[in-house]
């Protein structure tokens, strides 16, 4: 082989290279980063048992860290919308004092996308009489709307009805 024969095998070589290169640089920056990953309907569910848990507390402050500072809450046992964390923790307040234990009935859960999803159903509560200690089971429909913000779990809007023919 000559010089000039190798010259030329090697700039044939090096432009293959580039061309090559080029190509996977394309496909890498049309692909983008890999977009998260939506959450499971039982990593969904399960929010439900943190929610319950902090009940189980009698800590009104720690129920209310699961809610966003912007959500709206339309709680069961009170006619007044809570749309600031003041106003869920009032709320709680008064709740917690009847040691309520909550169990889902039926839930659906629908994923919106890797930030957000509902859960929506019937749960009940048992509930305590702070005087009395008798003990009575409330029924309810439910819908919590959850986001994911700064990497954790937020209840944006939740509503709690008791059922109509309970």
């Amino acid at each position: 082989m000559t010089r000039r024969s190798v010259s030329k095998r090697a700039a044939l070589v090096t432009a293959a290279a580039v061309a090559a290169m080029g190509t996977v640089a394309v496909g890498v920056s049309v692909a983008g980063p890999k977009a998260p990953a939506k959450p499971t309907t039982t990593q969904v569910t399960t929010l439900f048992d943190g929610w319950n848990a902090a009940l189980q507390t009698g800590d009104p402050e720690k129920v209310a860290d699961l809610y966003a500072n912007d959500a709206v809450l339309l709680p069961t046992v009170s006619n007044k919308v809570r749309t600031d964390r003041a106003g869920i923790v009032d709320y709680f307040e008064h709740f917690l004092a009847n040691k309520p234990v909550g169990k889902k009935i039926q839930s659906h859960v629908n994923v919106l996308d890797s930030d957000s999803a509902i859960d929506t159903g019937v749960y009940e509560f048992t509930l305590t009489d702070h005087d009395t200690g008798e003990k009575r089971v409330v029924e309810a429909r439910y819908t919590y709307e959850y986001e994911k913000r700064d990497g954790k779990w937020l209840i944006v809007n939740h509503h709690s009805s008791a059922m109509p023919e309970s």
